[in-house]
């Protein structure tokens, strides 16, 4: 079974950086994307950032473009995500996610492994 631990969360004031590292207990080649979610409280899970596993390729929510970065290390099975201009609006648990339907990086439905989240606030 695949297992996936965030770390790098984390209290930043406004227009301030962050990384978070996601590493996984398996190579990701056999999932098709790998993602980083957001969740905060009383909304909805939504996707931030994928890339796919076996390539380059990325895909970014509105809201993040720009500021955000996700990126891989295959040899060490570590995804990335790399914050900047973090804004109030971004605070969140943040999760990553291995598996996804061809299309939809971004949809949190069939994600088979996820990691149990780091918390991410951006607060004055």
């Amino acid at each position: 079974v695949q297992q996936l631990t965030e770390s790098g969360g984390g209290s930043v004031q406004p227009g301030g950086s962050l990384k978070l590292s996601c590493v996984a207990s398996k190579p990701t080649h056999t999932s098709r994307y790998l993602t980083w979610f957001r969740q905060a409280p009383g909304k909805e899970r939504e996707g931030v950032a994928s890339i796919l596993s076996r390539g380059v390729s990325a895909e970014y929510a509105d809201s993040v473009k720009g500021r955000f970065t996700i990126s891989q290390d295959k040899d060490k099975n570590t995804i990335y995500l790399q914050m900047n201009s973090l804004k109030p609006e971004d605070t969140a648990m943040y999760y990553c996610a291995a598996g996804g339907v061809s299309r939809k990086a971004l949809v949190p439905e069939g994600y088979n492994y996820w990691g149990q989240g780091t918390q991410v606030t951006v607060s004055s």
